[in-house]
């Protein structure tokens, strides 16, 4: 049994972030990362090794090469120094939380550490299939706070407010289910209920990856023969119960006259492919990355950067979305870092994860209650977690979130910290290293003092009765050490002294150039004398074809009176390329006035 320490940290820090609702302007999910980082550091401090873990050296290596990627983008670009400091904290917590893995694997409390963190992801698992339920069959229960409201018709999004983001967290929390079977931890008609419930509500996402994911499920099944042959039947029947959960749905749907779970993206689906095919699909976006890719082979467009080139370039077939990621992680990391970049960062990690892969397998297995078999199965469901992730990461960016990053950091670090073969626990109980200790109490710490550090932005778009005027708010926000952009984007977009305007502009437009930005910008841009910019800027935002700016391009009209004369009107008089509009990210106020 784990220690109540462990298990109480495990279990709070993987139910309390992906089960907040509650959020605050202008983020959605922003107060669930903070909670994520917070916690997850406080699960690292109660897994502080007593040494220096073996074998991580690749995956390390691999977030040290992104690492530097962001230190050149902010240091040598004009990522702004907020968005910096955000990836790089996430991506040290990774590393950490590689380290606490690796070490807890190389430790007497392996298994309990694996048994931990399982029982944390089931709960959220659980709770997370509860919140679905209610999502599609009681959405007049959704109050926002509690239980978030569905922004999809007929589908279960969670608390985290995204289908595909509760897919995989129902995707680990039946992972997290084995070892808890094979360890006599959960009794199998238990087990049974759980898939049921957690299958279910995985066919109420519509997620296509939930979908695939079961099939990974499968092939564990057909391949793991030191699986216990009843928990390999459980795992087996997973997409069978998919499949019955479908044709309930179906059947159910017919008698409520609506259409439910992956029915209701079936529906949707359909009406698109019987108008035009969706500019937004992810081919598309995908086609758009490549020839950013193809612009800027060797270093990339830099770190964080990608919206901002890829909105500024024109392109045949743009999607009509604001889209700040491609949906795919090598496709990220090539446009962003650039190929050689970011061939070594797949490569490290393709190397981990073989590492990986062969150290959970090759340990002994056999789930007979002795120490060694039970280090082997909690290596291989470890492995399991880290390759879902790794699926969802082909056609989302879920590792750019804290409270999906640093649990499979951790699993990824369990998996290559096992020993191979039937050796068992290397190391006896001892004090923890004191750089294991300040690293995770810094990391608990940093989550914590975030959460303080974003009240000065929220205080902008959610002011409370005595609020200090708006241009006080942004100025004051915008000396946030973490989410001055967000403080940026107000001054770019509301009334407020030049001088914040302008430093605004340089530096939200690296964040999320949208529509309210984009128009401000042009308007800067032209009021500043640089018209062909503000042109080319203008002409950008028309492809977009948002109804946001209609009102922008009423004087083009052919009977307009400013139809020959308002920028927004005539075309570039050269190509501009998107760096030109990078701006200094890091100047004074005064200074990016001017």
């Amino acid at each position: 049994m784990p220690p109540a320490s462990l298990l109480l940290a495990c279990l709070l820090a993987a139910t309390v972030p992906t089960l907040l609702a509650y959020n605050q302007p202008p983020s959605a999910t922003l107060l669930n990362q903070c909670v994520a980082v917070a916690l997850w550091g406080g699960v690292a401090l109660v897994l502080a090794p007593v040494r220096w873990p073996r074998g991580a050296g690749a995956l390390l290596a691999a977030l040290g090469v992104l690492l530097a990627g962001v230190g050149l983008s902010w240091g040598l670009g004009s990522l702004p120094a907020s968005l910096a400091w955000l990836a790089a904290g996430l991506l040290a917590g990774a590393g950490l939380m590689v380290l606490a893995g690796a070490g807890a694997a190389q430790s007497s409390r392996g298994p309990s550490a694996l048994t931990a963190l399982a029982a944390g992801l089931l709960a959220s698992g659980l709770l997370g299939s509860g919140v679905a339920l209610v999502q599609v069959f009681a959405p007049g229960w959704t109050d926002g706070n509690l239980i978030a409201h569905s922004g999809v018709a007929g589908r279960a999004v969670g608390n985290l407010r995204q289908p595909n983001h509760l897919a995989s967290l129902l995707l680990w929390a039946l992972v997290a289910a084995v070892p808890l079977m094979e360890r006599g931890r959960l009794p199998r008609w238990a087990a049974w209920a759980s898939s049921a419930l957690m299958v279910l509500a995985i066919e109420l996402t519509a997620s296509r990856t939930g979908a695939v994911g079961l099939g990974l499920l499968l092939g564990w099944a057909l391949l793991d023969r030191r699986l216990a042959p009843h928990t390999r039947c459980w795992l087996a029947a997973t997409p069978v119960l998919y499949g019955l959960a479908y044709g309930a749905m179906g059947w159910w749907g017919a008698l409520s006259q609506q259409a439910l779970g992956a029915g209701a993206r079936l529906v949707a689906e359909g009406a698109v492919a019987a108008g035009a095919e969706s500019p937004n699909s992810r081919l598309n976006i995908w086609r758009n990355a490549w020839d950013l890719v193809a612009a800027n082979p060797w270093t990339g467009v830099g770190f964080g950067e990608f919206n901002l080139a890829w909105t500024l370039t024109p392109f045949a077939h743009r999607p009509t979305a604001f889209f700040d990621h491609t949906h795919n992680l090598p496709l990220q990391l090539a446009v962003e870092l650039g190929l050689p970049a970011a061939a070594a960062v797949l490569l490290l990690m393709a190397a981990a994860l073989w590492q990986a892969g062969r150290r959970a397998w090759r340990a002994d297995g056999r789930a007979d209650g002795r120490a060694d078999g039970q280090a082997g199965l909690a290596a291989r469901a470890a492995w399991m977690l880290v390759l879902l992730a790794l699926l969802h990461s082909a056609v989302e960016y879920p590792l750019w979130y804290a409270y999906f990053l640093l649990p499979a950091a951790l699993a990824w670090g369990y998996a290559l910290g096992t020993p191979a073969g039937t050796s068992s626990s290397t190391e006896t109980p001892s004090t923890p290293a004191r750089w294991a200790v300040a690293a995770g109490l810094l990391m608990a710490l940093g989550g914590a003092l975030a959460v303080l550090d974003y009240q000065r932005v929220v205080v902008i778009y959610a002011p409370g009765d005595g609020a200090a005027p708006l241009g006080q708010r942004i100025w004051r926000g915008q000396h946030s050490p973490l989410f001055a952009h967000h403080a940026d984007y107000a001054a770019a977009t509301n009334d407020a002294p030049p001088a914040d305007a302008a430093l605004g502009l340089a530096r939200a437009s690296h964040s999320l150039l949208d529509t309210r930005l984009m128009l401000a910008w042009a308007r800067q841009l032209a009021a500043t004398g640089q018209l062909d910019q503000a042109r080319w800027l203008a002409q950008r935002l028309r492809e977009f074809k948002n109804p946001e700016a209609d009102s922008f391009f009423e004087p083009c009209a052919d009977d307009a009176d400013g139809a020959a004369t308002a920028f927004q009107c005539q075309a570039p008089l050269r190509l501009h390329g998107w760096r030109e509009f990078s701006g200094p990210a890091r100047l004074p106020a005064a200074q990016a006035a001017r």
